[in-house]
């Protein structure tokens, strides 16, 4: 046979010609798909798109009101595009202390929470993984009603108060220190790995500790970095327990600082006696702080999402 027509070369490549004809018999399935089909496809494009525009345009018009210049949005004419940019506000949110003080707490609070929630949900997910853990089916079950059974706010305030957790990081990072969801997820994971692994360590004499940390966990990485990211999300744009357990302001999040500014914002824009200039300044400066206090996570996010839908399903393949 010439070696144009063969389907492999010398080193087992596939020729050029091969490739154009399997290249136009997949063009030619594709146009022979039925018109129905199409219609399907050209609606499911138009919803993904609306969906992106919805999910992506109010991000998009806090960044260009931020960066706007005041009679323009006083005008009501930033919409699409900014107009007379500058970065005053920017100027002004990066001048201000308090912020900085408060974006140190917070990345405190999400490195050493999100830290302490993964450790306890996979010590707490790997024992319920096991088929040999006497009265896994007890204890998973106790532990699932905590999902739909709550103490409330002022129970769990209490017992806040007289741990004499009050006014530190403790009571930030441990309240919630295991999600039942997250943990069920994460014991979901470590069921889909190989029983004859464990088997294999138990005979050289490996305990469930060196089992957990040297052979589980290195193992599930992407449910690993799944759970780091739900938790790190949560602790990034907590407030309310900065609210209820924190009286120093030295120690709040930045999310509670936002929240301030928002409301301030919402109060100055109310008042009859603010002019105009003062209500847009305000606008941007508000604009401008939620750009700053959510922009850290968007950058982390980039990194882990290669695990984060590996993580998802395979925490989600077994009941």
């Amino acid at each position: 046979m010439p070696a144009e027509t063969s389907s492999k070369g010398k080193y087992g490549l596939v020729c050029p010609l091969k490739r154009a004809r399997g290249i136009k018999m997949s063009s030619v399935k594709f146009k022979h798909r039925s018109v129905g089909s199409r219609c399907f496809d050209i609606v499911l494009y138009i919803l993904l798109g609306l969906v992106v525009l919805v999910t992506f345009y109010p991000m998009y018009y806090v960044f260009i009101v931020s960066i706007s210049s005041a009679n323009h949005i006083s005008r009501g004419e930033v919409t699409l595009l900014p107009m007379g940019i500058n970065f005053d506000a920017y100027k002004i949110v990066f001048k201000n202390s308090r912020i900085w003080v408060a974006y140190g707490n917070t990345i405190l609070y999400t490195v050493v929470g999100t830290f302490i929630n993964v450790m306890m949900t996979a010590l707490c997910a790997y024992p319920f993984s096991r088929p040999d853990f006497y009265g896994r089916k007890f204890f998973t079950l106790f532990v699932t009603l905590t999902m739909f059974i709550g103490g409330g706010m002022i129970p769990l305030y209490l017992v806040v108060s007289k741990l004499h957790l009050m006014n530190t990081i403790w009571a930030i990072v441990l309240p919630g220190a295991v999600s039942t969801y997250n943990m069920i997820v994460m014991r979901t994971s470590f069921q889909g790995l190989p029983a004859s692994l464990t088997e294999s360590a138990y005979i050289d004499g490996a305990n469930d500790i060196h089992i957990l940390f040297r052979i589980v966990l290195p193992l599930s990485k992407a449910i690993l970095a799944t759970m780091t990211l739900f938790y790190a999300v949560g602790h990034w744009n907590s407030y309310l327990s900065a609210i209820l357990y924190l009286d120093d302001q030295k120690k709040y999040p930045v999310q509670v600082i936002l929240r301030d500014i928002v409301i301030a914002g919402e109060f100055m824009e109310n008042g009859g006696d603010v002019s105009s200039s003062a209500t847009v300044i305000a606008t941007n400066y508000k604009y401008a702080v939620i750009i700053v206090s959510v922009l850290p996570i968007l950058m982390v996010y980039p990194f882990i999402q290669k695990y984060f839908t590996k993580g998802v399903m395979v925490g989600s393949i077994k009941g």
